[in-house]
């Protein structure tokens, strides 16, 4: 494999929670410690996707790296394949991770351990995943679930993600985290595919991929990194990176 990229998509348009890449943590944005997550991982250089010019001054800020992007998409991906093709038109970097702009208290880590399944040549995206260790999880429907088959110690085929409670029966329910990391070609070629209907009815793009017939590995990893949807996350989100300060 060449160098990954990293590209983080960030965007001011929730309206869950209005300017929430840019809600304060100890001095600085969240998406500035968004970025300092995906540098300390160490893989390869890191961009900043965004339509905001807020944004983009917040990264610029700290010397990080921002490209402008077209405010009408409809998914973080599509955003990340625009601003990749800007800045990587020659095609250097054959891996692209796909870092969420809300996950300020990942390990560093588990960003590097994302693009592990790429060494295997029949893995179109990889991603992450952990055991579900609390039981109300386990039925929660805002906890989107991996089901898959065991590829090694540490790594698992995805046959299909869910927000239901599965797999059935006596074993473990594994946590999906939201982090991809796509060849290059790969991403080219979910962005240019129409929303599947699974995907539609699951509300989750991962399954667009997996219905084409894109072949989805997972690293399992010991913890769920939390995002950020909420004010009380933001407060949560605080704490741990409080605890790594101290």
């Amino acid at each position: 494999m060449s160098e990954p990229l990293i590209a983080i998509p960030a965007r001011m348009a929730a309206t869950r929670f209005p300017d929430k890449p840019l809600a304060d943590i100890h001095g600085e944005p969240m998406i500035v410690h968004v970025w300092r997550r995906a540098m300390e991982a160490g893989i390869g250089p890191v961009i900043v996707a965004t339509e905001s010019d807020r944004i983009a001054e917040a990264v610029a800020k700290v010397g990080g790296l921002v490209i402008m992007t077209n405010p009408h998409h409809p998914s973080g991906s599509d955003r990340i394949h625009e601003a990749v093709e800007k800045h990587d038109p020659q095609g250097r970097h054959d891996i692209v991770v796909n870092l969420q702009g809300d996950f300020p208290t990942i390990d560093p880590k588990a960003i590097a351990a994302s693009i592990l399944p790429l060494s295997d040549p029949r893995v179109d995206i990889a991603t992450l995943a952990a055991e579900i260790a609390d039981e109300d999880e386990k039925t929660a429907p805002s906890v989107v679930k991996l089901v898959g088959s065991q590829v090694s110690e540490h790594r698992m085929r995805a046959l299909y993600f869910t927000r239901a409670t599965a797999p059935t029966g006596p074993g473990p329910l594994y946590h999906h985290v939201g982090v991809y990391a796509y060849r290059r070609a790969s991403l080219r070629r979910y962005v240019s595919l129409p929303r599947s209907p699974l995907e539609i009815r699951e509300r989750l793009e991962q399954l667009r991929a997996l219905e084409d017939g894109m072949r989805i590995d997972a690293m399992i990893i010991d913890h769920v990194p939390r995002g950020v949807d909420t004010p009380g996350d933001l407060d949560r989100a605080r704490w741990v990176l409080s605890q790594r300060l101290a």
